[in-house]
């Protein structure tokens, strides 16, 4: 089902949509407005939007917190329990929002974003060393999906060598940078990310209805885990095969320590703000 505020909007694009589906699939779509008609669904996916943002993520928080509060009360209403998946901007924002308008069980709301930004990572590595995306391992980005995001260089591993010991503090700082504006690189040579958030959302959700397990970072409300409360903010989850969510520790180094530190502070900073 697609739901869309305009229902022209949703007809359109599930007709477009529907051109794509295999001929061997039990796969069908329906465009709506109308909210009843998700009821009781499993997953959800929330990718709306008030406006375009052009400088940074936050530039429509109010809009959009008000939004994500409107969708919540819908949701809840025709689903009791279902697994949210939200790809909104500002992602870590709008999840702690929806998750406190819904009270929805907190593991169960859950924020795709620190994935792609994992996913840019692995790529500036490989094109930065020389190396294919498939010989580099543990390239994780934790905390906000926005300015204050951190990539955790302390964990990435290179044909099983840590990449600390091939690239030099300059180059990390680039490679830190090139991670935080590589949404700008996007908006200049196109529009915004479509193809990479696509496959990271797609493979969630692959994984919980065919219940297999994944383990990927997303931001999810912190209740003490990592040292944090109050905050929804990128951490390394699993999904098992049971369809059990659960939090992942992980170690860091001293410097990345305070980095998530200040990046769960940054975050809350903009919670208060609204």
């Amino acid at each position: 089902m697609l739901l869309n505020r305009t229902k022209s909007k949703a007809l359109g694009e599930a007709l477009d949509i529907s051109n794509a589906i295999p001929k061997n699939s039990d796969i069908t779509i329906r465009g709506t407005d109308d909210y009843s008609e998700i009821t009781n669904s499993d997953i959800i996916v929330i990718t709306a939007s008030t406006g375009v943002y052009l400088k940074n993520r936050n530039e429509m928080i109010d809009e959009q917190v008000k939004m994500i509060k409107e969708i919540g009360k819908k949701i809840k209403k025709y689903c009791p329990s279902p697994i949210i998946l939200i790809i909104s901007n500002p992602i870590d924002v709008l999840t702690y929002f929806f998750q406190k308008e819904t009270n929805f069980c907190k593991n169960n709301v859950i924020g795709i974003a620190s994935s792609l930004d994992s996913s840019r990572f692995r790529y500036l590595l490989s094109k930065k060393i020389g190396v294919k995306q498939s010989q580099i391992s543990d390239a994780l980005v934790l905390g906000e999906h926005g300015d204050s995001m951190v990539p955790i260089f302390s964990k990435v591993k290179i044909k099983g060598k840590n990449v600390r010991e091939i690239i030099d503090s300059k180059q990390k700082e680039d490679i830190s940078r090139e991670i935080r504006d590589f949404w700008k690189s996007l908006r200049n040579l196109k529009s915004r990310s479509q193809f990479g958030i696509a496959k990271n959302t797609y493979d969630v959700m692959e994984s919980i209805i065919k219940n297999q397990t994944i383990s990927f970072p997303a931001s999810i409300l912190l209740e003490g885990e990592f040292g944090e409360k109050n905050v929804c903010m990128g951490v390394p989850i699993k999904i098992t095969s049971e369809g059990k969510i659960e939090i992942q520790s992980i170690d860091f180094d001293e410097s990345e320590q305070k980095l998530f530190k200040l990046s769960a502070e940054t975050i809350r900073n903009t919670i208060k703000s609204v």
